[in-house]
């Protein structure tokens, strides 16, 4: 018999979605680098320089950060605070040397010191932001105006509207099936202009 108050135990099941797994995370070389040019050279030096003036601004003593020059791309520069180290990309410090010592390397390392100071916020919040401007006075700017591009490469495409500049990372994904691009303009799927050699 029926009844409105009873129910199966499968209908009192909650739905459970199949627990995802965690991307790989990419492992980080942290040993220190030796320079290959006196560029590198002298942005290991102003790292000192930063250091010390961070040490006299606010009364602490640092460890200091492991410094690499493996980056590529457009990044200037990345901290990883839980690891020590300051990565900066090669070909952007030898085109701005001037630019890396005077504000790439002071603000990686206000992220860590925020986080020795802080613990974890967030990377470009109030605490890095005060860091900034009290240890080196200088304007908390996210991003950099560096000239990128020798460290830039597209690849074409093209559509009913002419050719279209794609970037490495969106020709990847094309190339292994995971989307496809339309023009803004025309609505045409793009088509790359490179030929497979077969």
């Amino acid at each position: 018999m029926f009844s409105p108050f009873k129910r199966s135990a499968s209908s009192l099941k909650k739905s459970v979605s199949a627990p995802r797994r965690a991307a790989p995370r990419k492992t980080v070389a942290t040993e220190s680098m030796a320079p290959t040019s006196p560029a590198q050279e002298e942005a290991q030096l102003q790292l000192e320089r930063a250091c010390l003036r961070a040490e006299a601004s606010l009364g602490i003593m640092l460890m200091r950060p492991t410094l690499r020059f493996d980056i590529r791309g457009k990044t200037a520069g990345m901290a990883y605070f839980e690891l020590n180290l300051i990565r900066l990309n090669p070909t952007l410090l030898e085109q701005n040397p001037d630019n890396f010592f005077t504000e790439v390397i002071p603000h990686e390392l206000c992220h860590l010191l925020a986080y020795k100071l802080y613990g974890r916020v967030k990377p470009h919040g109030s605490e890095w932001q005060q860091l900034m401007r009290r240890v080196f006075g200088l304007s908390p700017r996210t991003t950099h105006n560096l000239d990128t591009s020798a460290v830039s490469r597209s690849i074409n495409y093209r559509c009913g509207c002419g050719e279209v500049a794609l970037s490495v990372r969106r020709h990847n994904k094309v190339v292994r099936n995971q989307t496809r691009y339309l023009c803004r303009k025309c609505g045409e799927y793009l088509k790359s202009t490179v030929t497979d050699a077969a």
